[in-house]
């Protein structure tokens, strides 16, 4: 199923949730809590709404980063929008570890932020930053970036995806390898990173980290995306195949092709997937 697909779907369940709810007086807008997590929610966006169907939003990319990360560490939330995973990181590295979570556009880093505030316990654990991760530190950023997946029609959609740019007027670029001199001697051990078709971006700007402290990576393959940003699979491929790494299903841990071609064949046409790729 595709990006489309799933949001044709999400827009169904949507009018269903704001009738019953006008029906009662409440509007789209709720606090809640989900697995210990508290949210504050947009039910007219796609991610919300999952987060409020029974925190339905990614739950096996949040069942992979049950198994991969390490208690204490240091891990990576690049392309955090809401927070979503950015908390249950938080939770997962405990008292001692630390999140450092990337969201460039105003729209989605204003929602993390009143989300991480709603959680104090989990709070000092994090620096969420509204940062574009990119090749350079300092270099530029676009004007607008995806990061609302709305579920009300809206002239603005990207054609296949269905999100919505935002715009990015505060944020400033980093690059991955730039972040070790303000880290002392702790070292990444993980990063989540879905970017919506700039990971070629930001993997050029982490070309030390994927040769030295090789970190486990926790990603989306969206080639058509990659394609839109003059990238694509192969270019991506070769950040890690040559750094030791290989790919495995986020589901089932089990082997996939290190190559764009094998890879290209478990994608759906304007879909994507969700893979570990890890050091072996």
């Amino acid at each position: 199923m595709n990006t489309a697909q799933k949001i044709a779907i999400a827009r169904n369940i949507y009018r269903l949730v704001r009738s019953m709810r006008s029906a009662l007086g409440l509007k789209d807008t709720v606090v809640v809590s989900r697995n210990g997590i508290v949210y504050e929610l947009d039910l007219s966006e796609g991610i919300d709404l999952a987060i409020y169907l029974n925190d339905y939003f990614e739950r096996n990319t949040r069942r992979a980063l049950d198994r991969l990360v390490v208690p204490s560490s240091v891990v990576l939330d690049i392309g955090a929008n809401i927070g979503a995973h950015t908390l249950h990181l938080a939770k997962l590295v405990g008292p001692e570890g630390r999140v450092l979570a990337f969201e460039p556009t105003d729209f989605a880093y204003g929602k993390l932020r009143r989300n991480i505030e709603l959680n104090p316990t989990l709070a000092p654990r994090i620096k969420a930053s509204q940062s574009f991760v990119t090749c350079d530190t300092g270099g530029s950023v676009p004007e607008e970036i995806y990061s609302s997946w709305p579920l009300e029609s809206d002239d603005r959609l990207h054609a296949r995806h269905l999100g919505r740019k935002m715009t990015a007027s505060h944020a400033n670029a980093v690059s991955v390898d730039g972040l070790y001199s303000e880290m002392g001697d702790r070292v990444v051990s993980l990063i989540k990173l879905d970017v919506d078709g700039f990971e070629c971006d930001v993997l050029r700007g982490a070309r030390e980290t994927l040769r030295g402290p090789r970190p486990v990576f926790v990603m989306e393959l969206a080639p058509h995306v990659l394609t839109e940003r003059g990238s694509s699979l192969g270019e991506l491929v070769s950040f890690f195949v040559p750094n030791g790494y290989s790919f495995q299903d986020e589901r089932s841990f089990e082997a996939l092709p290190s190559t764009a071609q094998g890879l290209s064949r478990l994608i759906p046409t304007n879909g994507s997937i969700n893979v570990v790729a890890r050091p072996t």
